[in-house]
């Protein structure tokens, strides 16, 4: 059995704990507020863009079509881009987002497709390359979501593509719902999907030409949407972290809590034993005598 002393400096450890967790709590409580607003406000963007796109995509058929809309009209050569957080200590956040794209890989490879990978986050970087490190092409750090770290990313992609190294190109990330729900999303990025696009705009009867043609004005944004997209994903992961971190570390407080509690009635009942074992050796001792 454990000793007072030992057991006072397993509640002090235990202290030191709940005191850290409860800290972390309160950063990521503070950090989701401006996580959340940052991927609500690039919604609209990413649908506004996606919806310019399905409207022009409309007019534009055959030979004069970009390759990014279309694709190479092969599905022999995939790309899957994971993106997860830099740290850990959020639940089966980074978990979930991994095990929905290693299905997908797995899917893949069982059809007998060529796969490569690239990861966007320390987390995904550390997992695939244990199980696939023969398939990774690159790896970037999740770091502060913005354009300076999405468009590196979109140029690999868009390298990769357009050198016919491959034909399909999904992304997986956590879309951000709630504080308590964050969904694993896979998402097509080459061919851009414009069947699942916001409703395209009515143009009420009316004609309209474009200046340039829609396949130069297409050229223009499929690879600026491809970075949005991207730009898109990552807001959205960082919102779903600091959720998840959020919930993960207020469970770790309470269960330190329980854990403190547990052990002071422990602490409190090898103390009473003691006592009482004393008193009973100083009444036999003056029995004796």
């Amino acid at each position: 059995m454990a000793s007072l002393k030992e057991m006072r400096d397993q509640i002090k450890s235990v202290e030191s704990t709940q005191k850290i967790t409860r800290a972390m709590q309160m950063v990521a409580a503070a950090k989701l507020r401006r996580a959340t607003d940052a991927a609500q406000n690039a919604r609209p963007y990413a649908e506004r863009i996606a919806t310019v796109i399905a409207n022009l995509a409309a007019g534009v058929s055959g030979d004069g079509a970009p390759k990014l809309l279309v694709g190479t009209g092969r599905q022999d050569r995939h790309l899957v881009v994971v993106a997860s957080s830099d740290r850990g200590l959020a639940g089966g956040f980074n978990s979930s987002i991994i095990r929905a794209a290693r299905e997908r890989i797995n899917a893949l490879l069982a059809e007998g497709k060529d796969v490569k990978i690239i990861t966007v986050g320390k987390k995904a970087r550390d997992q695939f390359r244990r199980v696939f490190g023969d398939r990774f092409v690159a790896t970037f750090e999740a770091g502060v979501p913005g354009l300076a770290s999405a468009q590196p990313v979109a140029d690999k992609i868009t390298e990769l593509f357009e050198t016919g190294q491959v034909d399909v190109v999904t992304l997986a990330f956590s879309r951000y719902k709630s504080v308590v729900v964050q969904t694993p999303t896979l998402t097509q990025l080459i061919p851009a999907q414009i069947a699942g696009a916001a409703a395209t705009i009515d143009l009420k009867g009316a004609a309209y030409e474009y200046e340039p043609d829609e396949e130069t004005i297409l050229e223009t944004l499929l690879p600026r949407n491809l970075t949005v997209q991207l730009l898109s994903a990552m807001l959205e992961n960082q919102a779903g972290f600091y959720a998840a971190q959020m919930a993960a570390m207020d469970n770790a407080t309470r269960n330190a809590g329980d854990m403190i509690a547990a052990l002071n009635l422990k602490k409190n009942r090898t103390r009473q034993a003691q006592i009482t074992k004393e008193l009973i050796e100083i009444i036999s001792g003056a029995e004796a005598l």
